[in-house]
Formats: C-alpha cells, structure tokens, sequence
C-alpha cells in the first residue's frame, strides 16, 4: 500500500519511524456529467477571473480570502515552517480507556507501518504496550495543511490511528430529542427487548452493499443492450404515526422469528410448541399413565369379585340357619309330646 505521510511517533523520548496508509477505501460508484441532448461529457474548467485564462494545476496555488475580499497567498514553504512540533511527528500526549472515545468524534482511519529496521523494536514495544495496558494513545498530528488530533489502537498486529474530530467540533444535540413527555411501559421494552434477541448478532464481514451491486448489474445491462427496467419495489410509507406500538413490536418479531429461521409466522409460533408436546420424556408419562389406569380398574374388579362373593356366601348361609332353626323346634315337639305320654301313663297305673 502507497503511504501518504512519512514521519515518527513521539513516545516520551522515543521516536519510531512510521509511514502512514490509508486503511479505509471507498467502494461507491461514481458518475460524470453529461449533456442530456447528446450524451456529451461535461468538464469544468479553472479559470482566473481576472483574466479569463483556463489555468494548469501547476499554477494553481493556495490564498486565503479576508471579510472584504482581498486574498492572502499562502504556499507549502509557508506552512512547513510553522512553529509546531506536529508538522512531521504523531505526538503521543495521553493513553486514556477506550470506552472514554465518543464515538461521534471518530474520522478516517489509518495504518502505522513501521519505517525501516530501526523501527521495528520501538515500533513492537508500543504496540505490546498499549496491548497489556488495554488503553488508547492520545495523539496530536499534522496531515494536509492542519493540526490533527488521533487515537492510535491496536489492530491484529498493527497499530492504526483513527483520525479524531476536536471536540468544540462535535455539535451539541438542542432540539435533536422529542420534546413532548413520552412513557414507555414494561411489556413495550420487553418486547423491544425479545426483538433485539430474535435478531441477535451478526457477522459484519457478511454484510454487503447491495445497492452498489445492483447498480453495478444495470451498467453491465445497459453496456450489453439487455437492460430491462425493474418492477417497483414496494416502499412502506416513512413517518406515519404508529397507532399500536405493541401490535408493531409483536410483528417486528414475529417477522424476525420467520427470517432468521426461513419459515412463515404460523410455523415460526406453532412449531415449537408441538415439537414440545412430541419430546421423548412425554411418551413414558402417557404408557405410565395408561398403566396406573388398567391397574386401578383390576384392583376395582377384584373388589367387585370380592363383595360378590361375601354376599353369594352370606345369602347361601341363610337357609341354613332356617333348617336348623325348623329342626331344633321339631325335636323340642317330640319331647313334650313324650312327656305328656309318661304322664298319663302313671296316673291311669295309680
């Protein structure tokens, strides 16, 4: 990678030898101008209005322009001999925790590559360092006619610097927030909450841009005399009041259920529940079940059979007792009958 900006890394009184590359590229399509009527390229030229001549980069230089209008000239040589400590040295002035880096003040991002063998032991020590210490450095530096300031971190095995907006250039946010008092209920960020958790995380080197992609496949298109204008893609209206936040919500993750899993919402809801009630632990529940049943029917039956059969023995019992009864009453008959006869006998004898 071509290196933009040669210099060193101040580091108390160690200096590393570093080159500076671009980290980031631009992948986004640009267009020219053209004439409508006959497809002409349109091209703007640079001009001097004092004298209407076209002029070259070469002679074009830089100039500040005063509230009335007059222009200072000011050139690179001008600029190199500024008294700055910065002009060709990052200048480590803090290391701070990385969470104390608002996230608004990041700007362009760079790579350090060390500058020659010399560099590569001080070059290790810091990073090392800033590694265990698990800190950002705090950087001042200069690149492209202005003093700069930097947050240089470890990346894999390199140290990177982000570019950092100062801070009276981050704006404050007045009139950002809704000025109307709102109220969020429990069952709302809950729901907020379980949508967050059906999307779950994602792999950002998965993520693509498919608007370039897409117009990429119509310049092929066009060039190849095949193109084919698209049908509209259904817009859903933007900024419309929502009537029902939590009917929103639930659909929100309903929808996420059903892409994430590549199932309509009816599968996404009803599915897991039957395939619950079809595990392998609620089979035995049901034979169990079953089993006690049959079991309690055969122990009714046997009590059935039981009771049956104490009242068929106490009913046979019964006449019995009867004949028993008609017998003992028979023979007390005889006696008397027999007494009565040894009685009569004695008295016709006297």
């Amino acid at each position: 990678m071509r290196s933009i900006w040669n210099g060193a890394i101040s580091f108390g009184l160690v200096s590393i030898p570093i080159k500076l590359v671009n980290a980031t590229e631009s992948h986004s399509i640009s267009f020219r101008q053209i004439h409508l009527e006959d497809g002409g390229r349109v091209r703007y030229r640079k001009v001097c209005e004092l004298d209407g001549e076209e002029l070259s980069g070469a002679e074009i230089g830089k100039g500040y322009e005063e509230a009335d209008g007059s222009i200072i000239p000011i050139t690179d040589e001008d600029l190199a001999q500024l008294p700055i400590s910065t002009a060709k040295t990052i200048e480590i002035v803090s290391f701070v925790p990385a969470d104390e880096i608002d996230p608004l003040q990041m700007d362009a991002a760079y790579y350090l590559a060390a500058n020659g063998a010399t560099a590569a032991k001080p070059y290790t020590l810091l990073r090392e360092a800033l590694k265990r210490s698990r800190r950002v450095a705090i950087a001042k530096f200069a690149l492209r006619g202005r003093e700069r300031l930097g947050m240089l971190r470890v990346v894999d095995d390199v140290i990177a610097m982000h570019g950092l907006l100062w801070p009276d250039e981050i704006r404050q946010p007045e009139g950002v927030a809704p000025e109307s008092s709102v109220t969020v209920r429990d069952a709302e960020l809950d729901l907020a909450d379980a949508l967050m958790a059906t999307l779950g995380e994602v792999e950002m080197s998965s993520l693509k841009d498919e608007y370039r992609e897409a117009v990429e496949a119509m310049i092929e298109a066009k060039s190849g005399g095949a193109f084919e204008p698209p049908s509209e893609a259904e817009v859903q209206p933007a900024g419309g009041k929502v009537i029902d936040l939590m009917a929103a919500l639930e659909k929100s993750v309903q929808a996420a259920k059903a892409s994430r899993e590549g199932t309509q919402q009816e599968e996404a809801e009803v599915t897991p529940m039957r395939r619950a009630r079809k595990t392998a632990p609620a089979a035995p529940k049901a034979v169990g079940g079953k089993k006690s049943t049959a079991s309690g029917s055969q122990s009714t039956t046997a009590k059935a059979r039981k009771s049956t059969s104490k009242k068929s023995t106490a009913k046979a019992s019964e006449p019995k007792a009867s004949a028993t009864k008609s017998t003992a009453k028979t023979a007390a008959a005889k006696k008397t009958a027999a007494a009565k006869k040894t009685a009569s006998r004695k008295r016709s004898s006297a």
